[in-house]
């Protein structure tokens, strides 16, 4: 009866298809598998509980929600759009290449400012916006959604093509550590190397993608916000 050991996958199957809350369902998959394999109730709740504890940096993200709520609700937004109201040429599209440029930079020191919820939405975001209102006026909500796209596309662009240029990043200790065991002889500075030509390549086309959002802003709207004031 060994194969009874199994009814924990069984159960995590049919609770996906039937679309069940998926932290419940892999919890009670778990209890019946641990049961059906003998070990006690209170032994089972030891091991999670352990699994738990050991893992608990994972559940810090939670902490980041009221904390980003409040520095919102005592005007961390309006700072920033007050900041960027200072900086006379500032366009949304250099707006968005400044921030990859930072975020490239950051990633090649290994220096975590990242963060959709906690930087993105609360800081980049409203700049950007703040940006194009200051140059156009009001623009229209598509246009607003799409600045917000692209705010959100510079932290991904910049995480995803610069998190490598950082010689200890685990990335890059993955990747030597696997070809080292297909006998290749690859080093992490090589690995490193070889990822800040594609990181300056991929700031390159955003730049570009950035300016050419500018250039269609331009003919869009003119330039309201600047003879309204």
């Amino acid at each position: 009866m060994e194969w009874i050991r199994l009814i924990g996958i069984v159960i995590i199957v049919i609770g996906f298809v039937m679309k069940l809350d998926t932290i419940a369902v892999v919890l009670i998959a778990a209890v019946v598998t641990g049961l059906v394999s003998g070990i006690s109730f209170v032994e089972i709740l030891e091991i999670l509980g352990t699994a738990f504890v050991n893992n608990r940096l994972v559940t810090l993200f939670f902490l980041t929600l009221p904390m980003i709520g409040l520095s919102e609700r005592f005007g961390l937004k309006e700072q920033a759009t007050n900041l960027i109201k200072k900086m006379k040429g500032l366009t949304s599209g250099r707006m968005l290449t400044l921030y990859q440029f930072i975020r490239e930079v950051a990633a090649f020191f290994s220096i975590r400012v990242q963060g959709q919820t906690q930087f993105v939405r609360p800081i980049v975001d409203p700049m950007v916006q703040a940006s194009s209102q200051i140059k156009y006026g009001d623009i229209d909500e598509d246009d607003v959604e799409m600045l917000k796209a692209k705010s959100a596309a510079s932290e991904n662009f910049g995480n995803f093509f610069a998190q490598n240029t950082f010689i200890a990043a685990s990335g890059v200790l993955l990747i030597a550590g696997t070809m080292e065991s297909l006998g290749y002889d690859v080093s992490p500075v090589a690995i490193a190397s070889a990822s800040i030509p594609v990181a300056l390549i991929a700031l390159l086309i955003s730049a570009i993608s950035n300016y050419l959002t500018d250039k269609k802003l331009d003919r869009k709207y003119g330039n309201k916000g600047g003879r309204r004031s």
